[in-house]
């Protein structure tokens, strides 16, 4: 039993530094792998970003990068009326406070690199609290994520900031 228990817990040690070595690994990364967070942006050609982002309407994710610190990841968006948004939920739970950290990030530089096929659009993002565009694109978010349903945001969650919903706009 002691010779099983000590192979447990060498088993747990290995995996757990594999892990740790691949998180961190991850940071010097061109871009983020599926729901890992990445380092900047290496590849890629900077573009003019398109005034109107309707192309993307039926596109499940994007990715992009902040700059302080200089970490992607890859997101959902929602296009309402051409522009482009971007909605991070669970914003005030304890999930959400170990998950979502990027948020924070543009307290301090709202600067952003999105990554989309190829072409990279140094944008900005300016957060929404309340205002016309909030419902539409909830409804837009619920539509393209979660069946047509509300899914996990309501105007009430915006204001709350529970789901803080942010536009892509230009620097």
């Amino acid at each position: 039993m002691k010779i099983f228990m000590r192979g447990l817990g060498l088993s747990l040690l290995t995996f757990l530094t594999a892990v740790a070595l691949f998180l961190f690994g991850m940071r010097f990364a061109d871009g983020p792998i599926a729901v890992f967070t990445g380092g900047q942006f290496t590849s890629g050609v900077l573009e003019n970003a398109p005034d109107d982002w309707e192309y993307l309407k039926e596109r499940s994710l994007i990715e992009f990068q902040t700059l302080s610190p200089a970490r992607s990841r890859t997101v959902w968006l929602a296009v309402h009326d051409k522009r482009l948004f971007i909605v991070s939920g669970y914003m005030n739970t304890g999930y959400g406070a170990i998950w979502k950290q990027w948020p924070h990030y543009l307290n301090d530089d709202d600067r952003v690199i999105l990554r989309i096929d190829d072409a990279l659009y140094e944008q900005r993002l300016e957060r929404m609290i309340e205002g016309p565009d909030v419902v539409p694109v909830l409804r837009e978010l619920g539509r393209k994520y979660f069946s047509g349903s509300e899914g996990f945001a309501t105007q009430a969650t915006v204001a709350r900031g529970d789901t803080w919903m942010y536009e892509v706009v230009g620097r």
